[in-house]
């Protein structure tokens, strides 16, 4: 029911959405992908994707498989990460 104002009494005008903080509007992060590639004898390729996993740069199972270069004893593998970009 419909109560009449007290000339004393306050009331804020304020709504709720003032209250909050101003946000400003939030635009997509832009992602570009970057390769990397490794290049040695398999047991050099596997401790560099262990030693980049043990810094939680990438997840040793986000490389591809070796793969021979057909140089000797010599694979390469590779990784493809998206990079945010400021």
């Amino acid at each position: 029911m419909f109560q009449p104002s007290d000339s004393d009494a306050y009331a804020s005008t304020e709504t709720s959405a003032n209250l909050l903080p101003a946000i400003a509007p939030s635009s997509s992060p832009q992602y570009e992908p970057v390769q990397h590639m490794l290049f040695g004898r398999p047991s050099m390729v596997q401790a560099i994707i262990k030693h980049l996993h043990a810094l939680n740069y990438a997840e040793p199972n986000e490389w591809s498989k070796l793969m021979p270069t057909g140089r000797g004893s010599e694979v390469m593998a590779v990784l493809t990460k998206k990079v945010q970009v400021n």
